[in-house]
């Protein structure tokens, strides 16, 4: 069970990705700032441990890129302050690693958890969609420079697209990378729904073993199935029945669901990919985007 601290706004992001479950990127930039004040969410964090019981994991994750916020650093150190126990997980596409200065204040995490789709440069084009500042080979070698420094936990992910980055080329391109890179883990993913770009499809459960085999890697492993998360004991009943009522009356957008429910976006995600794998709903792809109907 995981707290979640989001440091920028919804899809301020180095990347735009063709796949984000979380929608296309509004503010595509490599540029970092303060954001969100640190000041905020400091206090908001205080708020929470003064009035919940600890989470298992706190996650610097939310619906962009977390280390464009320049005090991402500040805030880990003040989570490792006060909380010293809980272990700090942080989700980063790694676009940004190869400045020193977020090698370093990212030191204090337990877990990184970076992306890495891609490693030729039409590829990583074609699917990332990056800023103009960013360069592929500077983003791979702020991964290798990173391992280097960093004492905790790299697990790595590669998120799969059927006729994008599982050609011969691109696997052993990707494999020479993870050789340089030595994650801990490296996960491979795929589409639970759809992405920002019509018509992509998730690649198969035999498929992704296959590539498995095809890299020979000890340490890949493919990300489980999302019906799994009912497993979870931070899954709620409640929360998934109040969406499901939602739609039933209109069909809603992941973006709608949250300003009607309250729940973060990244939440409200979580449920719907376990109730389109259950086929409780269907996505319709429309102008305003993708929206979601009861079946």
């Amino acid at each position: 069970m995981s707290l979640g601290v989001d440091l920028v706004p919804h899809k301020v992001c180095s990347l735009d990705c063709i796949y984000c479950e979380c929608g296309p990127t509004t503010r595509l930039t490599a540029e970092r700032k303060e954001y969100i004040l640190y000041r905020k969410v400091t206090e908001e964090l205080g708020h929470y441990f003064a009035n919940n019981p600890d989470p298992d994991y706190i996650t610097f994750s939310g619906s962009g890129e977390p280390t464009l916020n320049i005090r991402i650093g500040d805030v880990l150190k003040y989570i490792r302050a006060h909380k010293p126990d809980i272990p700090l997980a942080v989700l980063t596409n790694g676009t940004l690693l190869h400045l020193e200065s977020v090698r370093n204040e990212l030191l204090d995490a337990d877990v990184v958890l970076p992306s890495l789709d891609a490693a030729t440069e039409e590829t990583f084009r074609r699917i990332n969609r990056p800023a103009a500042a960013l360069d592929l080979q500077d983003y791979i070698n702020g991964l290798v420079s990173f391992r280097e420094v960093f004492k905790g936990e790299i697990w790595l992910e590669v998120f799969i697209i059927p006729g994008y980055n599982d050609h011969p080329e691109e696997l052993d391109a990707l494999k020479e990378a993870f050789d340089r890179i030595r994650a801990n883990r490296i996960q491979l993913n795929t589409l639970d729904r759809p992405g920002t770009v019509a018509d992509l499809q998730p690649a198969s459960r035999n498929a992704l073993q296959q590539i498995v085999e095809t890299w020979g890697i000890d340490r890949v492993e493919i990300i489980s199935n999302p019906l799994q998360r009912k497993d979870i004991k931070a899954y709620r009943q409640d929360t998934e029945t109040a969406i499901l009522e939602t739609i039933a009356r209109r069909p809603c957008t992941a973006e709608d669901l949250s300003s009607i429910l309250g729940l973060h976006l990244n939440e409200v995600n979580k449920y719907l990919d376990v109730l389109e794998a259950e086929s409780l709903i269907h996505p319709i792809r429309q102008e305003r985007g993708i929206f979601y109907r009861k079946i």
